[in-house]
């Protein structure tokens, strides 16, 4: 019987910033993403969830070029990480606002609060739990920030914000705040809480919907050499 067996490709991308008009000239996260997928090359691939894909592209164009090579082995984790249910982008917001909370500047901060509020809230409607329900995770990043959390109580309470859902343009600049306040934070390794953004996120996806793609070894080492052949997959 013959079997297929899945090769590395003959061309690995080294990641850096920003956008790249093809695997010779860099690839960002997503891209390389694209590039296992067997995708169109493309940062915003089907693959993996939109809130997902922008949180690893701010990452990967916020982190320096030591820690991005460190985000490589977690690139193939995102693949196939998609769906539509609307809890996902609460949760992936939800918990980058609250790793990104205890380091963030003052200002940050109260957005941040304001943000695990939005998202417990959107969180509890959802599953049809009274409102005002909060994780005890949230209570305590929230306790740790006191002054953002009063500044975020008070603003829902004037504003008077009536729909509990959480929109999709709301749930990305909760996290474009979260690893721009990360990135710039008065802290020794913002790096590595940096990768534990992409980390934290994937596993607050939830339960992953199908197997992971098996990914040659090849590509989980650091893309520091490039090997300057051309091709993809290859089955034999």
């Amino acid at each position: 019987m013959r079997t297929e067996t899945v090769k590395g490709p003959d061309f690995i991308p080294v990641l850096s910033r920003g956008k790249h008009r093809s695997p010779k000239r860099g690839a960002c996260f997503m891209e390389f993403a694209s590039y296992l997928a067997g995708e169109h090359w493309s940062d915003h691939p089907k693959c993996t969830h939109p809130l997902l894909g922008e949180l690893a592209r701010l990452v990967n164009d916020h982190i320096s070029d030591e820690g991005r090579a460190r985000l490589v082995p977690l690139v193939p984790t995102v693949i196939g990480l998609t769906g539509n249910d609307p809890h996902i982008d609460a949760r992936i917001a939800l918990g980058a606002a609250r790793r990104a909370l205890p380091v963030a500047s003052a200002e940050r901060q109260r957005v941040l609060a304001l943000g695990v509020y939005a998202c417990e809230r959107a969180l509890a409607s959802l599953d049809g739990k009274p409102a005002g329900t909060m994780s005890q995770e949230s209570r305590d990043v929230l306790a740790a920030v006191p002054e953002a959390e009063r500044w975020a109580r008070r603003f829902l309470r004037d504003a008077g914000l009536r729909s509990p859902d959480l929109r999709p343009r709301a749930a990305r600049r909760l996290v474009r705040c979260s690893v721009e306040g990360v990135a710039v934070a008065c802290i020794s390794d913002p790096d590595a809480l940096l990768e534990q953004l992409v980390v934290g996120a994937i596993a607050d996806f939830g339960p992953r919907p199908e197997a992971p793609a098996e990914v040659p070894a090849t590509v989980l080492r650091s893309p520091e050499r490039t090997r300057h052949t051309t091709g993809m997959w290859r089955s034999s």
